[in-house]
């Protein structure tokens, strides 16, 4: 399993702070500035060998939903573990 990003109380702009867009955390509704949200995807996998199989390459195509959540929803989900 991927080891879980740091979170860091540091944040590095990419444009100037008025032209940041807000983002809603999908968890809890709070409106966050996007460069301090982080990225979640949820979906559907289908993890059985001989139902892959059996659906074959073209038909296992499955939506993925992609979340944001906050620092604290972050936090609080283990999606990321704080820095030491």
């Amino acid at each position: 399993m991927a080891e879980k990003k740091g979170y860091r109380r540091g944040w590095h702009h990419t444009k100037t702070r008025g032209r940041e867009s807000n983002i809603t955390c999908s968890f809890c509704g709070r409106s966050v500035p996007r460069y301090k949200t982080f990225t979640v995807y949820k979906g559907f996998r289908i993890t059985d060998p001989l139902l892959k199989r059996e659906l074959g390459r073209g038909k296992s195509f499955f939506s993925q939903q992609k979340m944001y959540a906050c620092p604290a929803c972050a936090r609080h989900r283990n999606i990321v573990k704080k820095k030491r």
